[in-house]
């Protein structure tokens, strides 16, 4: 049996819910046409996006990302962007400290998106 898209998955799980590309699009606070894009496989959802698509459609993360074909780099690429991630927020909330232009709630807001993405890697690593 041939794997599915990305895009493919989620229309598909959409569907399965019975909601509209603009009821997922409004869930997910991205666009109706973002929606498309992800279901054509034109584009693809922010790496921070993605534990939340995965509760919409009562998914894991893992079965967000399989594998497209054989040999398709997703899933060694994806440890990558969730390290870039995190290191993003880390950095994000150091600067905005240092030059007194951080709110406390934001500051925790992105240090736990930070720390989602390595919880999502270590998740990654025991599914091997």
């Amino acid at each position: 049996m041939k794997k599915q898209s990305f895009g493919s998955r989620v229309a598909l799980w959409r569907k399965e819910k019975g909601m509209t590309q603009l009821e997922l699009a409004q869930q997910m606070g991205v666009t109706d046409k973002a929606v498309s894009k992800w279901e054509r496989d034109l584009s693809f959802p922010d790496v921070a996006m993605l534990p939340r698509l995965a509760e919409i459609f009562n998914v894991t993360v893992e079965e967000l990302m399989q594998e497209k074909a054989a040999g398709s780099k997703t899933l060694e690429v994806l440890p990558l962007a969730l390290k870039g991630v995190a290191l993003a927020m880390g950095v994000a909330v150091a600067v905005l400290s240092a030059i007194g232009n951080l709110e406390p709630a934001k500051g925790v807001a992105m240090l736990g998106i930070g720390q989602v993405c390595l919880a999502a890697i270590q998740l990654l690593k025991t599914e091997k």
